[in-house]
């Protein structure tokens, strides 16, 4: 059956086959035949698996996956956390000065650098990454980064002034630039098909906590003048990184990582300590010779391991592909949602109202990401993103014509209330979607470094984003206001049709399936249809023909 089916493959696509047996391309571990028959027994199983089942067999994955992505909370906390600040009294009166309309406030040029400072910490931080988790391995890494968050957030509390915090935002972006990536691959890796979509679009999720725990904890100390207003807010982020550095400490490395060290049986020991031993039919050694089969796959079509790799051959579309998807979560104008709560205040709104409704904006996320799940089952990555990019340019232009009437209370609560609308929107299809999609998309190889720099670009984007966000909404500055919305609307559309004609559909193949579709250079609209010859139900009939 395993011979049929390497036959059946050379057919894809009118291409020749890339399976690692061709041309007599040795497979590392055990004996040729053994290892290629587990590893398309492993396919096949992952292929007909549902996600209940996988479920089942998985517990002990999708735990140490939603532990391990708790990390991110930290990250959407402490983006909220600096941009509320920008409408918080005590925090103005402490780092700031008196504006031109009598409140207190921070000059554009510091709002951007604190909003900045940690997208260039973030950019150090992703890099590092990229090449220290290679070598040392996930858990490693993060229980690093941990202990260093611990250390920097002494910075953020005891920062005299403005631009001690623009230093400690900066360092803190670093480790936070290593959640980021190491997270959702980590999350890739130790499930199945079935269960991939699901726990990398949690890492969003557990962002959108992280930004609803800043707003609730915002909104309970609004009233407070003294310097503990803003103290208390930044202690709160030692919470997390204790808790979870024992979960990773204890928690098993990835079985990929383990493959490519050429550490098959510590391999198979992180697969039994991700799944259930009492189930019946489920071999760890098949799921190791899956993925020794995918690593010697990409070996085989000279898929290598460097930065540089990921922009050769069929590697530059899969890199293309990951970098442009998160590169429009900062164009499609998702900056706008951390100013709501300006936008409220400036409807009249007492302080503590003003962040109420965006702790309601947050809570919206939540559900959002929720139905995404859902979504995702039933019309899969790509169509969840398109019509996504459609929507939010509809609020976007939306907000832009409703800002052209003069300045009035209404127009401030008509524009706030559409970012509520674009929130639910961006946390149903773009938000999370774009954590499922950058990992799927590169090889298992370049996977962390693909990541690394898509996420590089996103901050990149981030660092504009946040110069000219301020200087757009600020009374000194540009004060366009709702008018932002006709600039991030021509953006928008711009990613609308890059993703109309560049994005493929990954749903349901597995890591293996990819590697042919990509080599075989199928064209996008053709992913979800396109056979690949390894599983059987692609071979009935032409086998026996």
């Amino acid at each position: 059956m395993a011979s049929e089916k390497l036959a059946m493959a050379e057919h894809v696509e009118k291409h020749d086959s890339i399976t690692p047996e061709a041309e007599g391309h040795a497979l590392p571990g055990h004996s040729d035949l053994k290892t290629s028959t587990e590893a398309h027994a492993a396919i096949e199983n992952e292929h007909n698996m549902t996600p209940w089942q996988a479920l089942k067999l998985y517990p002990k994955a999708v735990g140490w996956s939603l532990l391990l992505s708790c990390a991110i909370i930290m990250e959407g906390y402490d983006v909220v956390l600096i941009g509320s600040f920008f409408g918080f009294p005590a925090f103005n009166e402490k780092y700031g000065g008196l504006m031109s309309d009598g409140s207190y406030g921070l000059a554009a040029k510091w709002q951007a650098a604190l909003t900045n400072s940690m997208s260039c910490g973030q950019i150090i931080g992703l890099f590092i990454n990229g090449i220290v988790s290679e070598r040392y391995g996930y858990r490693k890494t993060l229980m690093a980064c941990l202990a260093s968050t611990v250390a920097f957030i002494f910075i953020l509390f005891f920062a005299p002034n403005v631009q001690t915090l623009v230093v400690g935002e900066l360092l803190m972006g670093i480790p936070l630039g290593v959640y980021q990536t190491l997270t959702v691959t980590y999350a890739s890796e130790v499930c199945p098909v079935a269960l991939r979509a699901y726990l990398t679009t949690y890492v969003n999720l557990c962002w959108v906590f992280g930004q609803l725990i800043a707003s609730g904890v915002l909104k309970g100390l609004a009233d407070r003048t003294d310097e503990w207003a803003y103290r208390i807010p930044f202690s709160i982020q030692w919470v997390w990184p204790i808790p979870i550095f024992i979960g990773v400490y204890l928690a098993p490395e990835s079985p990929w990582w383990l493959v490519r060290q050429d550490r098959r049986e510590d391999a198979v020991k992180a697969v039994r300590r991700l799944t259930r031993a009492d189930i019946q039919g489920f071999n760890p050694e098949e799921t190791v010779s899956m993925i020794i089969y995918t690593n010697a796959l990409e070996k085989r079509v000279q898929t290598g391991s460097s930065y540089l790799d990921c922009f050769k051959g069929t590697d530059l579309r899969r890199t293309e592909i990951a970098c442009c998807v998160w590169a429009v979560q900062s164009l499609c104008g998702a900056g706008l949602m951390g100013y709501s709560t300006v936008f409220y205040q400036r409807a009249g709104l007492a302080i503590s109202q003003s962040f109420t409704m965006s702790l309601a904006q947050y809570a919206i996320g939540v559900v959002g990401t929720v139905s995404s799940w859902v979504m995702m089952t039933y019309f899969g990555r790509r169509t969840l993103y398109v019509s996504g990019l459609v929507m939010l340019a509809v609020v976007l232009f939306v907000i832009g014509f409703v800002s052209i009437a003069p300045a009035t209370s209404a127009i401030s609560w008509a524009t706030g209330s559409m970012l509520l609308v674009y929130t639910f929107v961006y946390d149903s299809t773009i938000g999370p979607v774009c954590f499922s999609l950058v990992s799927e998309m590169p090889s298992s190889r370049l996977r962390i470094k693909t990541v690394v720099l898509a996420r590089n670009l996103y901050n990149v984007l981030n660092l504009v984003t946040g110069i000219i966000i301020p200087y757009m909404l600020n009374v000194d500055a540009w004060n366009w206001r709702g008018k932002s919305g006709f600039f991030w609307g021509a953006l928008c559309v711009s990613c609308l049709v890059w993703s109309f004609f560049r994005l493929p559909e990954p749903k349901g193949r597995s890591y293996a399936e990819l590697d042919v579709l990509f080599e075989n250079k199928v064209r996008t609209r053709h992913f979800p249809a396109a056979k690949t010859g390894l599983v059987q139900d692609e071979l009935k009939g032409e086998g026996s023909a």
